[in-house]
């Protein structure tokens, strides 16, 4: 990555490094490559930086007059959009995601820029908060770091930082709701300002049929009631979208995936927080990392001794069928960045194993069987056919076969002409690559993709493998995101399969 600029004190020092891989994990959604998104991010950091400092210092809590301008990270996630701006009015928009092109030249991407009064509502509301309340609810929602993380960041108390969040989500609310009825989008919407305040304040209530059509024909509106809502989940979406614009709610899901990836591993804090949250000298420090040296040593050693032993295989060996995929670790996720082009490259179908047949203009065809899994060394063999070394014994008549996976749909968000989704797929066997496909009831149409290249014909569409998740163990599980249109119904899809083979829903 290119060089950052230079802090000028410990606070810009400490701000850069906690800020240095969403900026990058956004630049990479911006941009057409790692190259490119690297060489973004510098820039934006530069960009951003300057902005920082030149900003009114942040007021402390309960101040009587709220500081109008966004939460530092969030500053510096936008110097990321207004740099690609930039590139793309100064002849370098070769080097930015084309959906990011089209998006900069729509009237969309005016609105970040126009007058206050017609800028996102989220927007808005997070700009009219003190500043100390906009940094905590950023960083809880937006970015998903744990409490106890954000609280060290922002010298909180963390027993009761959780509870200064709902005070603060709750603040939010009242700030979009305020400046939503004070200046509703447009003369049809002053109805149904009121009745969108009613029903928002109660989340028992029902949303009225004349309300729910309104909301499907005006995006305003649909912007004010997720600002509205009382569910966290649709209030953090719209902070991203509304404060970020394109590619907000692909890096709301980049940073929650990262959170369940922490979560996982059982680290709940970043690793600059990790290392500022144990001092040097408090052995507890010392402990953990006489344990991890041990631990390293101990994996060394047994590496050293599977090395050197000989490997002589008798005849029964050679006869019986192995999977060294079964004991090969899963890969690291690594964010990739989402691709707009909704078709992947004749040349990559190709080079991709388990790819469908390509027809004459380089997509998948529809028509055609999904190929068959890939990362297998023992196929199924048919029903009463052979066994031996290559061919699996046909299971049991009186047993019904084995799924050979079972995959997740969830919807994210959903909004008047949109929607974010997300694919878990738990596979039976080992995989060395592979190709998710499913089918759409309603004419779905997919838009953007992360953690996979994509192409859909027709209702049909197939999520392929990334470079950097291709492998996958036996029971382990590959995940995408994706962003796509709808109109009228959007109900989920159906008849999910994985390299060919049909997957149970669950």
């Amino acid at each position: 990555m290119p060089d950052l600029p230079s802090p000028k004190d410990a606070a810009e020092a400490a701000l850069l490094a906690e800020c240095r891989d969403t900026v990058l994990s956004y630049a990479a959604l911006c941009t057409s490559g790692p190259e490119a998104a690297a060489r973004l991010a510098a820039e934006a950091f530069t960009h951003g930086m300057r902005e920082v400092r030149g900003a009114d210092p942040a007021a402390a809590r309960g101040a009587a007059r709220p500081q109008s301008r966004l939460p530092r990270t969030a500053l510096l996630l936008t110097a990321v959009r207004t740099t690609a701006a930039g590139w793309e009015d100064g002849g370098r928009g070769q080097e930015l995601d084309p959906g990011l092109r089209q998006w900069l030249g729509s009237p969309r991407a005016a609105r970040y820029t126009g007058p206050p009064p017609r800028r996102p509502l989220a927007l808005r509301g997070l700009k009219d908060m003190q500043a100390p309340d906009a940094e905590l609810l950023w960083l809880a929602d937006v970015e998903v770091l744990p409490p106890q993380v954000v609280a060290r960041r922002l010298g909180l108390d963390p027993a009761t930082v959780t509870e200064e969040l709902a005070q603060v989500r709750r603040l939010f609310r009242d700030r979009c709701r305020r400046g939503h009825l004070d200046a509703p989008p447009a003369p049809p919407c002053r109805g149904y300002a009121r009745l969108l305040d009613a029903v928002t304040r109660s989340p028992a209530a029902d949303t009225p049929d004349d309300l729910s059509r309104h909301l499907a024909d005006c995006p305003d509106c649909a912007e004010a009631a997720a600002c509205l809502s009382p569910h966290d989940d649709r209030l953090a979406a719209a902070l991203a979208a509304g404060v970020l614009g394109w590619g907000g709610l692909a890096h709301l899901e980049r940073r929650r995936r990262d959170a369940e990836a922490r979560r996982a591993a059982g680290s709940p804090a970043p690793d600059d927080d990790r290392a500022e949250g144990v001092p040097d000298g408090d052995p507890r420090a010392r402990l953990v990392r006489g344990g991890l040296l041990a631990t390293a040593v101990l994996v060394s050693l047994l590496a050293l001794t599977v090395t050197l032993v000989p490997s002589h295989g008798t005849a029964d060996d050679a006869a019986a069928p192995t999977d060294t995929a079964d004991r090969r670790p899963a890969a690291v996720p690594v964010p990739s960045p989402p691709s707009a082009d909704s078709r992947p490259s004749p040349d990559a179908e190709r080079a991709s194993a388990g790819a469908a047949a390509p027809v004459a203009d380089g997509t998948p065809d529809e028509k055609a069987p999904d190929p068959a899994p890939q990362g297998t060394a023992t196929p199924t063999a048919s029903a009463g056919g052979p066994t031996g070394p290559d061919r699996a014994p046909a299971p049991d008549p009186g047993t019904p076969a084995p799924a050979a996976c079972r995959v997740r749909y969830d919807l994210v968000n959903q909004w008047p002409d949109g929607f974010q989704a997300t694919v878990t797929v738990t596979t039976a066997r080992a995989l060395d690559s592979w190709q998710v496909a499913w089918t759409f009831p309603d004419g779905q149409r997919i838009g953007q993709m992360w953690d996979a290249g994509y192409a859909q014909t027709g209702p049909r569409a197939t999520a392929t493998a990334a470079a950097h998740n291709a492998s996958v163990p036996a029971g382990g599980r590959l995940a995408f995101g994706f962003l796509a249109s709808w109109r009228g119904r959007n109900a989920p899809p159906y008849d999910f399969t994985l390299n060919g083979r049909e997957c149970e829903r669950g």
